[in-house]
């Protein structure tokens, strides 16, 4: 039987408008009563997962940063983080080279990014995915004192894999795990960081095996989440990469497919 469900956020559970499907807290309820934990599995901040789920934050296990953070009632349970010289060696570099592309330092207590990069349009998107966030007041990264789960770098014209990838892809030699998030976002993690490394972990510590898990997802992020449980489910909307290693296929995110997807579990028995 189903014990945890893990599920990508951007692309998948939320609309296009960035909404929670409808029927969500219904459908929440019941896999609590079935003795079912959803565990969020994004690209994004955790303390941007809370702000999405403020009623779930004791229930809930958060995968976050593409798994280089999990935190489980609010304590820390798996962390994966990449050295602090090499993230701010990386974003000096990468604003040097391509100033327009937006550089975010990604730390367990805040997420940074520079003042002069702090307009109307970065800020929101940032706040997407970063809902706590400090802009430094410098060219530079040095100031910060944190570690760095992650690295991620924006391309607003969402040619991210043309513009920033070929900037970054020199330090999968160092070696760093460079990947496409999404269109727009290019992240840079440690070697051994995704969130399929992330569920490993997670199963190894607690006992839980990949036949016990379910997982949704639409990007190439998801990969290897996809590849660490028995009953995976691409998006309607997904990469084709991804529809093709998935075992299910469910409707898009903006057609609830997460939860069409959940009910097809119920309905079969497996949870």
């Amino acid at each position: 039987m189903i014990r945890y469900i893990f599920c990508d956020m951007d692309g998948t559970l939320l609309t296009d408008d960035n909404r929670l499907p409808e029927g969500f807290d219904a459908m929440m309820a019941e896999l609590r009563r079935r003795g079912v934990t959803f565990c969020p599995a994004s690209g994004r901040q955790y303390f941007s997962l809370l702000d999405t789920f403020p009623a779930y934050k004791d229930s809930f296990i958060f995968f976050a940063e593409n798994g280089t953070n999990v935190i489980r009632q609010g304590e820390e349970i798996y962390s994966d983080c990449i050295g602090e010289e090499i993230a701010r060696t990386i974003l000096n570099d990468v604003y040097a080279q391509r100033p327009e592309t937006f550089c975010v330092f990604c730390g367990k207590k805040d997420a940074y990014a520079l003042a002069a990069q702090n307009n109307a349009a970065s800020r929101a998107e940032l706040h997407k995915y970063y809902t706590h966030a400090t802009y430094l007041e410098t060219d530079r990264f040095e100031p910060v004192d944190d570690q760095p789960v992650k690295i991620s770098l924006y391309d607003s014209t969402g040619h991210s894999a043309e513009t920033i990838y070929p900037l970054v892809r020199k330090y999968e030699a160092v070696p760093l795990h460079v990947v496409l998030s999404s269109d727009y976002w290019v992240d840079i993690m440690s070697p051994t960081a995704n969130k399929g490394a992330a569920i490993r972990a997670f199963q190894k510590k607690y006992g839980v095996s990949p036949d016990e898990c379910a997982a949704f997802g639409d990007y190439l992020n998801d990969k290897e989440m996809i590849g660490a449980v028995t009953y995976s489910f691409a998006m309607a909307n997904a990469h084709p990469d991804i529809r093709d290693i998935a075992k299910y296929q469910t409707a898009s995110n903006n057609e609830a497919g997460v939860l069409k997807g959940i009910q097809r579990l119920i309905d079969a028995g497996l949870c």
